[in-house]
């Protein structure tokens, strides 16, 4: 009987290992699936804003950002490992999102100074403000 516990205890482990790596590989896969729609909702909104002369360079590139982040995606499916610790699943998918946000998320460009825009005004001499004058 003594035996037969150890055995019994491993037979019902090995299916919960099992489906917790399943539910690892769903969490990744939906998150990869937002991200791509929010890639593509992007780019759709960068298309209606590109000039017709630029639009066959700007498909070109999201196009290949397109195909990067499935080829992310896919790598990021093979490389979920079946014996990550149950505390480190968070950490291996947030890992693999912050992967993808490089690719779903455009840097921030900081503002092109055309040199119309408007000045700041003179200060006074040193930077100090005499005092108002008191209305008589």
């Amino acid at each position: 009987m003594m035996r037969a516990l150890p055995i019994l205890l491993l037979a019902i482990a090995l299916p919960v290992r099992a489906q917790d790596q399943e539910i690892q590989k769903q969490l990744i896969q939906r998150q990869q699936q937002s991200d791509a729609f929010t890639l593509q909702l992007r780019q759709s909104q960068e298309a209606l804003k590109a000039p017709p002369a630029a639009r066959p360079e700007l498909e070109t590139r999201q196009l290949s950002d397109r195909q990067r982040l499935d080829n992310l995606g896919t790598q990021q499916q093979i490389d979920i490992k079946p014996n990550t610790p149950q505390e480190l699943r968070p950490y291996e998918r947030q890992k693999a999102e912050d992967e993808r946000r490089s690719l779903t998320v455009p840097a921030t460009e900081p503002p092109r100074r055309t040199g119309d825009e408007p000045q700041p005004l003179p200060t006074p001499s040193g930077g100090i403000f005499p005092p108002p004058e008191k209305a008589r």
